[in-house]
């Protein structure tokens, strides 16, 4: 059994892109990889870490999508799971330049999720070296998970999954 089940949404663009980079950061023989739609949440239970990436703007926009967005989708089924015996990771892409005053939001979504079920956060990443002006994915000077910026920093999306990564393993 692997340990790792790395999720994320959408698909074909950037996030998928990240996805693969953290992937390619872990042992493959620890981790699996799924979109967030085709995975089946009743094997939630046989990871001991659970990695979730996305995006705060885009296809998939949250703000406007939120009652039937693929993420909410997958939070509603895992709530039926009662008992979680995993904790949860979370790397967002967002966009600096463009969106400063939401910059990764969606590391907010996910750490309220995770919250409101009672799932341990692990993965906290600074929030120095980063030009925004406001996020709901951040606080006390941490984003909640890997904040990332491909269109705007993507020189530096390299290092920083790899010592994100780092700092996971040490924790399974």
């Amino acid at each position: 059994m692997k340990k790792v089940i790395l999720l994320y949404w959408g698909t074909g663009g950037n996030v998928e892109k990240a996805a693969r980079q953290v992937y390619s950061m872990f042992n493959p023989e620890i981790i699996d990889m799924s979109d967030v739609v085709s995975f089946d949440v009743d094997k939630l239970n046989n990871y001991q870490l659970v990695i979730l990436g996305g995006s705060t703007i885009g296809a998939e926009n949250w703000l406007d999508a939120k009652a039937d967005n693929e993420w909410n989708r997958f939070f509603r089924k895992i709530e039926k799971l009662k008992v979680f015996k995993f904790n949860a990771a979370f790397f967002g892409l967002g966009d600096q330049v463009l969106y400063p005053d939401h910059f990764v939001d969606g590391l907010g979504i996910f750490q309220e999720e995770m919250e409101e079920l009672n799932i341990r956060v692990i993965g906290q990443w600074p929030v120095d070296g980063y030009k925004f002006t406001d996020s709901d994915g951040a606080k006390n000077g941490f984003f909640y998970g890997l904040a990332l910026d491909l269109d705007n920093e993507p020189e530096l999306s390299t290092q920083r999954i790899a010592a994100w990564t780092e700092l996971l393993a040490k924790n399974i």
